[in-house]
Formats: structure tokens, sequence, C-alpha cells
């Protein structure tokens, strides 16, 4: 499959929990083989069902199709449960190990950026799995792709995840999405109309 095809082919859509089964297919790879994700134990598909179900009632949960097979999928879950943070969420977005490279993620990305500036949104944040040096489980390319797509830096925390019998770093990175008044409304819940604006 070329790259422009693909790219070209895609269709972003809201999550259904009749996808579960296939998301958790993509999302698998990424807990057994890699420490993209600090979770050890790849979660049920009841568990994961839930998880979507969860998100849909505040935020988007998104998947990108090609040719009627899930590639990819993208949403947000709060940054904090507190109040004052209601316009920052942290965002994940997991493609398809066999479609890497071909544009997925930042399709995915772009759609979900848009979502949130129609919710009211001001700040994504992303938390990432960071190595000290790359190795087969876990490189900086998670950290490179969010800088491409607007993201900075803002903090590292060192040795705090430990997976593969290795200790990983982990960084914040953030990337502003709206303007901070004086006076905030509060952010809506998401439609699934917000997609098609």
């Amino acid at each position: 499959m070329s790259t422009s095809t693909l790219k070209k082919d895609i269709v972003i859509r809201v999550a259904a929990l009749d996808d579960a089964e296939e998301l958790l297919e993509i999302y698998a790879p990424y807990v057994r083989e890699t420490a993209i994700t600090f979770e050890y134990e790849v979660p049920s598909l009841e568990e994961f069902r839930e998880r979507i179900a969860h998100t849909l009632e505040k935020y988007p949960y998104l998947v990108a199709e090609h040719d009627g097979k899930i590639v990819g999928y993208a949403y947000v879950s709060p940054f904090k449960e507190r109040a004052a943070y209601a316009w920052a969420v942290e965002t994940s977005i997991y493609v398809d190990q066999n479609c890497k490279r071909m544009g997925v993620g930042k399709k995915l990305h772009s759609a979900l950026e848009h979502c949130l500036k129609e919710m009211g949104i001001l700040n994504m944040e992303a938390c990432i799995g960071y190595p000290q040096e790359d190795d087969e489980y876990l490189t900086k390319n998670s950290a490179q792709f969010h800088e491409h797509l607007g993201y900075r830096m803002v903090g590292e925390f060192k040795k705090c995840g430990y997976k593969f019998q290795r200790w990983y770093n982990m960084v914040w990175m953030e990337k502003i999405i709206g303007i901070h008044e004086e006076i905030q409304t509060f952010p809506k819940k998401f439609d699934a109309d917000m997609l098609k604006d």
C-alpha cells in the first residue's frame, strides 16, 4: 500500500463500541512488545469496550479507516480531574504497526485537534515514554512526531517507568490550541457533529 494512496483514502469517524475488538488488536502489540505504553497486561475486550464508552461520554474517540479496516485511533482523557483543569486534555494516538509513517497519525491528530477546538479545549497535553537511548522497545519517535505537530517539551521525569527490565523516562509535551481569556466559558461535551464542521 503506497503512502499517497493510504493518505487519500483514510476516513476519520467517531469510534463505536463494536470497534473495540479491532482497536484492541492495534493496541495489544504496543503493550506486549513496546514501552510506548507503560501498561503491562493487554486489557480484556470488555474492559477496552468500557474505556471507549467512558471516553465518549465527554470526549472524542476517533478511528481512521482504510477500505473498511481500522488502521489507527485517537482519543483524549482529562489532564487532571479537578474543575480548573477542564480546558486541558491528555491525548493518545495509536496506529496499526503495519501502517506507520503513512500519515495516519497526523490525520487523526488533525481531526482530534479540530474537535477539541470546537469543544473549547485550549491545551493538548501528551505523556510520552522517553528512552535515555533508543532501544528495541522504545525510541524518541513519538516525541519527534509531537514536536512536528507543534508541541513543545515542558518536562521530563527520570526513570519513572519500568518495563522489560529497563528503566524509562517520561516526558510531557504541550500544544496550545486556543486563547486563554480572563473570563472563560467551560468546554462543551463532544458531539459527533463537531467532526463534520
